[in-house]
């Protein structure tokens, strides 16, 4: 990694200042594949504000001077929306006992330095600090593997998931409505759980 990289972990109202970058920041990575993600800084800001008013949430940034280069995000599952919670409370999991990572976004020319690693580490380390959680889960978009927009070098990240020690579980799904990029307006995309075992 480099030197002028400063990666630092905080936690509810301490991100609040980075609020604006971050949403910027998603915005353009999610517009590649497989988000196609057509997104809106008012929209972005506003979600974000859960991260920053939820005491036990953690947000990894990295910055590169004083420009936010990267972050990851997380917080208790029982935070998030119920169209989140409810896969789990219907196959039996305790939601009270999850971490949710939420997203991690950087910038190409920053990437294959560790970063992804690190975001992990440091999303774990606080879960685990929390001493209340069993699992850490996230959920990640299926698109077609015949979709029009899937660069040919597209290459999924699910063993970069597994060697973390992620499990994909098919059977708990849920949908979250967006604009595509090429879409006059929102619709639902299919969401998948991966889940790891911390306890």
């Amino acid at each position: 990694m480099s030197a002028s990289l400063n990666v630092q972990r905080l936690s509810g109202d301490a991100i609040d200042p980075y609020l604006s970058e971050l949403a910027q920041l998603r915005i353009q990575v999610f517009r590649e594949f497989p988000y196609l993600y057509q997104g809106s800084a008012a929209y972005e800001e506003k979600y974000l504000k859960i991260y920053a008013g939820t005491p036990d949430s953690v947000l990894v940034l990295v910055r590169d001077g004083e420009r936010v280069v990267g972050a990851s995000s997380g917080l208790p599952l029982m935070a998030e929306p119920p169209d989140v919670i409810q896969p789990f409370t219907a196959r039996g999991h305790d939601a009270q006992r999850i971490f949710y990572y939420g997203e991690s976004v950087l910038l190409p020319e920053y990437r294959g330095q560790g970063l992804g690693k690190r975001f992990f580490e440091e999303r774990e380390t606080h879960a685990r600090g929390l001493g209340r959680f069993d699992l850490a889960c996230f959920c990640a978009v299926e698109r077609p593997a015949d979709h029009p927009r899937r660069p040919a070098a597209y290459r999924p990240l699910d063993t970069l998931w597994n060697r973390h020690g992620f499990v994909r579980h098919p059977e708990l799904r849920t949908t979250f409505s967006w604009r595509d990029l090429d879409e006059d307006a929102e619709s639902p995309k299919p969401m998948v759980f991966w889940l790891k075992r911390l306890a």
